[in-house]
């Protein structure tokens, strides 16, 4: 259910789109805390205007990739799709982290590993 207290918002935005365990975990805080710092980018600003492109013909192969996000991540499958054509290749994979949000390697770690196992296999 919603919740319309706007104090609660961004504790709320966290829980659904950005890290669903209960406690945020003391990595992602440790790693919060040097946002916005001289030289760490924070926030959309820094990145407004950023459109990955496809490299020129002549460019050397890319390397394989994998594109990864939660099924509740803050970035959509919008946020995705300009990516698709970004790449000299076709040896890239798209994976959604079934109820996961952005950070699904801390809400669900053995299928996290599972997914980058098996893209490793197949890739590397």
């Amino acid at each position: 259910k919603d919740d319309p207290d706007e104090s609660t918002i961004m504790e709320r935005f966290r829980l659904k789109h950005q890290c669903q365990t209960t406690e945020k975990p003391k990595a992602l805080t440790d790693a919060y805390e040097h946002a916005g710092k001289t030289g760490i980018w924070r926030g959309t600003d820094s990145i407004q205007g950023y459109k990955a492109v496809k490299p020129e013909d002549a460019a050397k192969r890319m390397s394989s990739c994998m594109v990864m996000r939660g099924e509740n991540d803050f970035v959509t499958e919008e946020c995705v799709e300009g990516w698709k054509d970004a790449f000299n290749h076709n040896f890239v994979r798209y994976k959604v982290l079934d109820g996961c949000s952005h950070h699904g390697l801390l809400e669900n770690g053995p299928m996290y590993g599972d997914i980058v196992d098996s893209y490793f296999s197949e890739y590397d």
